[in-house]
């Protein structure tokens, strides 16, 4: 008999990830050209060369043993100082490789952040609509998610709800900027002004609150908004970072955590997400990427690209009477769903061979979520499909 907790993982297992499987089984059913699947965040713009070239170049030049072995769990020391010295360039702060930990993507760094910090029935808010896998993440730990509603009109976080959210048992806050599923960028007025709740609740609870910001699509911005950083407008904040989208490599599973020296108790907790690392069974990230990455720190994935996408995918729709949110950043598009149940409205998209994903699998219902890492051709031979559906609903 399995576990508890795992019999209801089982039953609601993730929405997306069905998708995806039924998309391939669609596939080969239509076929591949028919069908037009944007339920999965899988980068379909290729890895930039020099990536290619640093791989093939350290399997050339260096022993198995040194590639290949393991190595401290926090990672390669030379590894983190190129991205501490990195992030210094960019962002004006003063981190070293002491203040870095390699992750196996984002997803280890916030399952170590939150190792570290939480007890059972500690309070982690976030802000809806919110990564699915943030409720599980939590609830690893036995600590419970309490969610911000939004602003309906513009996505960013409703900080009077988020105040009246922030409690004694509230240990962490998770925000992710550029927000999947939005594509919405929380401005540096937002993140100052969550800051400064955070710190007038640390001194009215006598406690320590965290940020953990996650920051997979930090570099896939489309317009001037800066994406803030967060160590600097709030102390106590652990960022997450992973290679996945930036990069396009999600297989490949290779990120970093952030720990500034300026959190408190910064020794013990450094230590803490190291020691989560190995005993939660990561070990260590994986041992080639770190060093493939280190080289490659300045190239990015094809932010035109996406653009492209984005434009044809977001004017498109909103010409067929569709009501969407403009992404910012990331690669995803928030559509409003024509009629109140959006599964209703994902059904009647399948019937067109479109896949998308329903709003309710990120805690908000009346929308879904479209991925537009995909081929421009896709979204191209879709849009008769979506034109269909709009029609339907008499929407123009």
């Amino acid at each position: 008999m399995i576990a508890e907790k795992m019999k209801g993982l089982v039953k609601n297992n993730s929405v997306i990830r069905q998708m995806f499987e039924e998309g391939k089984k669609m596939a080969q059913e239509f076929g591949a050209e028919n069908v037009y699947d944007f339920s999965l965040g899988n980068p379909n713009v290729s890895a930039p060369e020099a990536v290619r070239e640093n791989a093939i170049r350290l399997l050339k030049e260096e022993s198995s043993s040194d590639i290949h072995g393991y190595m401290a769990n926090a990672g390669y020391p030379e590894v983190r100082k190129a991205i501490a010295d990195n992030l210094n360039l960019r962002f004006n702060t003063n981190f070293d490789e002491g203040n870095i930990m390699m992750a196996t993507g984002a997803a280890g760094a916030l399952n170590c952040a939150l190792k570290a910090i939480i007890n059972p029935g500690d309070e982690v808010v976030t802000f809806a609509p919110y990564f699915v896998e943030y409720k599980n993440y939590v609830a690893n730990f036995d600590g419970v998610l309490v969610v911000t509603e939004p602003d309906k009109n513009t996505f960013q976080p409703q900080l009077s709800d988020f105040e009246k959210n922030v409690g004694p048992k509230t240990k962490a806050v998770i925000i992710n900027n550029p927000n999947n599923p939005t594509g919405v960028i929380y401005t540096e007025d937002t993140i100052k002004k969550i800051a400064d709740i955070l710190y007038k609740k640390q001194e009215e609870y006598g406690s320590q609150i965290y940020i953990i910001s996650d920051e997979p699509y930090r570099e896939l911005v489309y317009t001037d908004t800066k994406v803030p950083f967060i160590t600097n407008y709030y102390k106590n904040t652990l960022v997450g970072y992973s290679f996945s989208k930036s990069m396009s490599l999600p297989g490949e599973r290779i990120g970093y955590l952030v720990v500034p020296s300026e959190c408190d108790d910064f020794p013990d907790l450094f230590n803490a997400v190291v020691i989560a690392n190995r005993v939660m069974g990561f070990v260590n990230a994986p041992s080639l990427f770190q060093k493939v990455i280190a080289g490659c720190l300045e190239e990015k994935a094809d932010i035109a690209y996406y653009a492209k996408n984005r434009d044809l995918i977001y004017d498109s729709l909103v010409s067929y009477g569709y009501n969407c949110v403009k992404p910012e950043g990331a690669f995803y598009l928030w559509i409003k769903s024509p009629v109140e149940n959006e599964k209703e409205f994902v059904a009647e998209c399948k019937k067109e061979h479109i896949l998308v994903v329903p709003g309710s699998s990120f805690s908000y219902g009346g929308y879904v979520r479209l991925s537009y890492c995909v081929s421009y051709e896709t979204i191209k031979n879709s849009l008769p499909g979506f034109k269909k559906v709009a029609e339907r609903y008499g929407l123009k």
